[in-house]
């Protein structure tokens, strides 16, 4: 079964081999993603990736069912990753699913029936395991001489939010280390759009999108008082929204990670963004190469929690990050089975 279950003998053999490899899958509320990779002498080096939008979660904000067909095109994005990671040999794997089937009544028999049909084992984690990976896996792009830093990852059915205090002791550290607050919001693009409306936008359904989340971010501000006083303080932000408006601020004529991770943007530069996606309808977004057809109904919404946050953690930069859960899951995992330790690099 591909699951996170290999004994220490198994883990010192597999440590002392030419090439190991991992996997790491995030099944969300919007998307199924997968990343395989192998240890490298700092990080590892990815060796095969996918990315599918299956939309879960469809449905959930006005029931508690993960809908057949939400169930059919997952279980078709997960039958591709399994056939990845046997392809790839992959010795270690992590499957982590997150809001949607934290929240779905049916969750229990979806993960039953992906291991009866697929024979991988799905673990559903709880909302600070949620929030802690998505800080291990983009904490890298924190600037180093920032002692205040608030990492957030944007969801499809949850949004995480986190307060990285202290500097970074080495870029090998654990960031988990340094939260001194964290919360998870139950508030996602796909449930937020679904309550308030994703295909017609008009700038007062935004601000109703923006005020819901900035009193879900009530407790959280409390508790991250202060942050922005740290030096060199800054946002760190990993999700596709955060993704798509450096894509657009750059004009990409199709989106590259390569140059949208780890990229800078002034704050200007992102409400020039925001506003530029509320004069356009639905087709215009859609039609715009680092949207898509897909997403098209979800951006305005990933922009109103991001600009939440914005207002809640005033900034001038924020940097983005096309990295996150997987990359977190697969850090620990090494860190776990010691691959950087002197002689198993």
């Amino acid at each position: 079964m591909l699951a996170d279950h290999v004994s220490a003998a198994a883990r010192k053999d597999l440590r002392h081999s030419v090439s190991r490899s991992y996997a790491a899958l995030d099944l969300g509320t919007n998307n199924c993603r997968l990343l395989i990779a192998e240890p490298a002498a700092v990080g590892f080096r990815v060796v095969d990736a996918f990315s599918r939008i299956v939309r879960l979660g469809e449905g959930l904000g006005r029931g508690n069912q993960l809908s057949e067909d939400a169930i059919e095109r997952t279980l078709e994005a997960l039958r591709v990753c399994r056939d990845k990671m046997m392809a790839k040999g992959v010795a270690r794997a992590r499957l982590v699913a997150t809001e949607a089937c934290r929240l779905a009544e049916n969750g229990p028999s979806f993960i039953e029936r992906v291991r009866a049909d697929l024979d991988m084992e799905l673990e559903v984690v709880d909302r600070q395991t949620e929030a802690y990976l998505a800080v291990t896996g983009c904490a890298s792009l924190a600037d180093p001489r920032a002692r205040s830093v608030i990492v957030f990852d944007i969801g499809g059915g949850s949004t995480e939010v986190a307060w990285l205090d202290g500097l970074a002791p080495h870029a090998m550290a654990d960031p988990c280390k340094r939260i001194r607050a964290w919360d998870s919001l139950p508030v996602g693009v796909v449930t937020l759009a679904e309550r308030h409306g994703g295909v017609h936008v008009t700038p007062e359904s935004f601000e109703d999108m923006v005020e819901e989340v900035s009193e879900r971010l009530v407790d959280f501000a409390a508790m991250a008082a202060g942050a922005e006083e740290g030096s060199n303080f800054h946002l760190l932000g990993t999700s596709g929204t955060v993704t798509t408006v450096g894509g657009i601020h750059l004009g990409l004529p199709r989106y590259d990670r390569r140059r949208v991770d780890g990229m800078w943007m002034r704050s200007d530069d992102i409400s020039a963004v925001i506003r530029q996606l509320l004069r356009c309808n639905f087709d215009q977004r859609a039609a715009n190469p680092c949207v898509g057809k897909d997403r098209a109904d979800l951006v305005l919404a990933g922009c109103a929690i991001l600009e939440a946050i914005r207002r809640a953690f005033p900034s001038d930069r924020l940097r983005i990050a096309d990295r996150g859960l997987r990359e977190g899951i697969l850090m620990n995992m090494m860190r776990e089975d010691s691959v950087w330790q002197e002689g198993h690099r």
